[in-house]
C-alpha cells in the first residue's frame, strides 16, 4: 500500500475526500456523481497433505468516481487519497465520460431513488481477524490431519478465508452511506486415487466449502474436525462404487447442489445486463428476453425464487443494506409459483422492464471497478408442509439422490446444461440401495424446473455462499448467495456425463 492514502485516512473524513471528488465532476458539467471509497482486508490460507499450502494477508484502499456526462457513464479510480489525486480522478471520469458519449446509441436514464444517510454493519460475533494465523493454521492442519488418517486418501486439501468490506458511499443527490461487511468461508476436500481414477469429497460444500457474512463463529459452527473422517471414507469407498447408471430417472439434489442450479440457470439468465446485451463478452447473454417476463412458465408451482439482499433473509454474501449505488436493498419476486416476475435491474435498466425504481443489484468488487448487476441472494422458498430430506428420500419410489456439485456446464444463452456430482445414492423402495460414483443430469432449464414435484421445509433450508462468480471484462469475481431445500426432480436424464469412468 502506498503511504500517503494511509495518512490521508487519519487526518481526513471520508466524507470531505468523496466531496472533493463531486465537487469536481460538478464543475467539469457532469449531469450525476458518486463515489465510493473501500478499505478491504483479507485473509487468505490453504494447507495440502499437512503442509501450508497459501498464506496471505492484504489491505487495499482506494476511491471509485462514477459520472454522466453528456448522457454517457465514465468512470475512474485511484489508490492515493490525496485532494490532487482525487480530483484528478474526478476529472478523468468527466473526461472517459465525453469521449463515451461520442459513439452512444441513447442517454442514459436514472431511475429515480430517494439519497439515503445511514450506517450499517451486517453481523458479526467473533471478528475473524481477531484470530491469529497460527490459530487458523493449526485447525486446517488438524483437518488435514484427521482427512490423511483414512486409509487411500491421497490427497488433503483445506482452505480459510476472512475479509472485511468498509465502504463508504456518496452522490451528488446527497447520499451518504457508510457500510461494513465481514465474509468468512472454509472448507475442504479428500482425494482418492486409483489407476487413472480420482474420486473427491467436499465438506460442507465444494469450491471452497460454505462462505456466508459472518465472523470467525461459522468456523466453529460447521464442525470441520468432527466431519473430516467421514470425509476421507466417503472419498475411498466411491472407488469402489457402481457408475451412475444412465437413462432417464427421478432425482433428489440435496441443498447445495441446487443452489449451484439456482446460480446457473435462474441467477445469471435473470441479469437485466445480459438479457438487454449490455453484458454480452464474458458469458453469454440469456434466454430471458423481456417478453417471457410475467409469461413464462418457468417451472412448477412449487417453485418460489426470491432476489433477496436485505439482511433478514440471512448472512448470504448478496446481503447488504444499500447496493453500490445507494439504492436500499430489497427482496424482487422472481419465480412466483412457477411464472417468472422478476429480474436484477439497476437504475439504468429498470425503465426497460418498466420499473420505477431499481431492484438495487448494482455491485462492484473494489475500488477500482465500475458497479455492475450482480446476483444478491437468488434464493428458491422451502416448501410450506413438513418435509426432510429423509422423509423425501422415503416417498420416492425409484431414483437418485445427488450431493455435492462437481462439474457445470451450462450454454452462453443459460438454457442447456450439464452439472456432475460427488457422490449419489441408488433409491429403491424410499430406501437408499447402494452408493454411486460420477453421478450426473442434464436437461434443459425450463423443462427441468417444470420437473420439480416436492421440495423439503425450512429446517432442511440452507443458504449457501458462492464466493467465486465471474462477470465483465475485466472480469470482476464475486460473492452471491443461494438458498435452498432438498428437492425431487422427475424424469430427468441422468449418467452422461462420466461416460467410461
Amino acid at each position: 500500500m502506498p503511504s500517503v492514502p494511509s495518512v490521508v485516512i487519519l487526518n481526513q473524513p471520508m466524507k470531505e475526500i468523496a466531496a472533493w471528488a463531486l465537487n469536481v465532476a460538478a464543475l467539469r458539467g457532469a449531469s450525476y456523481a458518486d463515489a465510493r471509497m473501500v478499505d478491504e482486508r483479507s485473509r487468505a490460507l490453504a494447507t495440502k497433505n499437512g503442509k501450508i499450502g497459501t498464506a496471505s494477508d492484504s489491505e487495499s484502499l482506494g476511491i471509485g468516481v462514477r459520472v454522466l456526462a453528456d448522457g454517457a457513464w465514465g468512470f475512474a479510480a485511484s489508490d492515493d487519497l490525496s485532494r490532487s489525486a482525487v480530483e484528478a480522478t474526478a476529472a478523468r471520469a468527466v473526461e472517459v465520460a465525453r469521449a463515451s458519449a461520442r459513439v452512444k446509441q441513447h442517454d442514459v436514464q436514472l431511475a429515480p431513488e430517494k439519497p439515503a444517510t445511514a450506517e450499517w454493519t451486517c453481523p458479526c460475533k467473533i471478528d475473524p481477524f481477531t484470530t491469529s494465523v497460527e490459530q487458523n493454521l493449526d485447525l486446517l492442519l488438524k483437518v488435514d490431519s484427521e482427512l490423511r488418517s483414512v486409509q487411500g486418501v491421497t490427497l488433503a486439501e483445506t482452505n480459510m478465508n476472512f475479509r472485511r468490506d468498509e465502504q463508504w458511499f456518496a452522490s451528488s443527490e446527497g447520499a451518504d452511506i457508510h457500510q461494513t461487511k465481514y465474509v468468512t468461508g472454509v472448507g475442504y476436500a479428500a482425494y482418492a486415487f486409483a489407476g487413472s481414477e480420482i474420486q473427491k469429497r467436499s465438506y460442507p460444500n465444494s469450491y471452497g466449502g460454505q462462505w456466508q457474512n459472518k465472523g470467525y463463529e461459522l468456523v466453529e459452527e460447521l464442525k470441520l474436525v468432527e466431519n473430516a473422517r467421514r470425509v476421507g471414507e466417503e472419498a475411498v469407498a466411491l472407488l469402489k462404487s457402481e457408475r451412475c447408471p444412465e437413462g432417464t430417472s427421478n432425482i433428489i439434489l440435496e441443498s447445495s447442489q441446487l443452489a449451484l442450479q439456482i446460480h446457473e440457470s435462474i441467477g445469471h439468465p435473470i441479469e437485466l445486463d445480459r438479457v438487454l446485451g449490455m453484458e454480452a463478452n464474458f458469458a453469454g447473454t440469456s434466454f430471458l428476453t423481456l417478453d417471457k417476463l410475467r409469461n413464462l412458465r418457468y417451472g412448477t408451482d412449487l417453485v418460489n425464487v426470491v432476489a433477496d439482499a436485505r439482511p433478514e433473509h440471512g448472512p448470504g454474501l448478496g446481503t447488504f443494506a444499500f447496493d453500490d449505488e445507494g439504492v436500499p436493498a430489497q427482496c424482487t419476486p422472481i419465480i412466483t409459483n412457477g411464472l417468472f416476475t422478476g429480474y436484477l435491474s439497476s437504475r439504468e435498466t429498470a425503465h426497460t422492464i418498466g420499473a420505477s425504481r431499481s431492484g438495487g443489484t448494482l455491485r462492484a468488487e473494489g475500488w477500482n471497478r465500475l458497479p455492475i448487476i450482480r446476483m444478491t441472494n437468488v434464493s428458491i422458498l422451502p416448501g410450506n408442509k413438513p418435509l426432510t430430506r429423509e422423509q423425501l428420500i422415503g416417498d420416492t419410489d425409484s431414483g437418485i439422490y445427488m450431493e455435492t456439485n462437481r462439474s457445470w456446464s451450462i450454454d452462453d444463452k443459460r438454457y442447456n446444461f450439464q452439472f456432475g456430482c460427488e457422490i449419489g445414492w441408488e433409491i429403491k423402495n424410499g430406501k437408499r440401495v447402494r452408493t454411486l460414483k460420477n453421478p450426473s443430469y442434464s436437461g434443459i432449464t425450463t423443462d427441468f424446473w417444470n420437473s420439480m414435484d416436492a421440495i423439503c421445509s425450512r429446517d432442511e433450508w440452507t443458504l449457501w455462499g458462492t464466493p467465486n462468480c465471474g462477470k465483465g471484462q475485466p472480469q470482476q469475481v464475486m460473492g452471491t448467495g443461494h438458498g435452498a431445500a432438498p428437492a425431487r426432480f422427475r424424469n430427468v436424464k441422468v449418467g452422461s456425463a462420466y461416460r467410461g469412468m
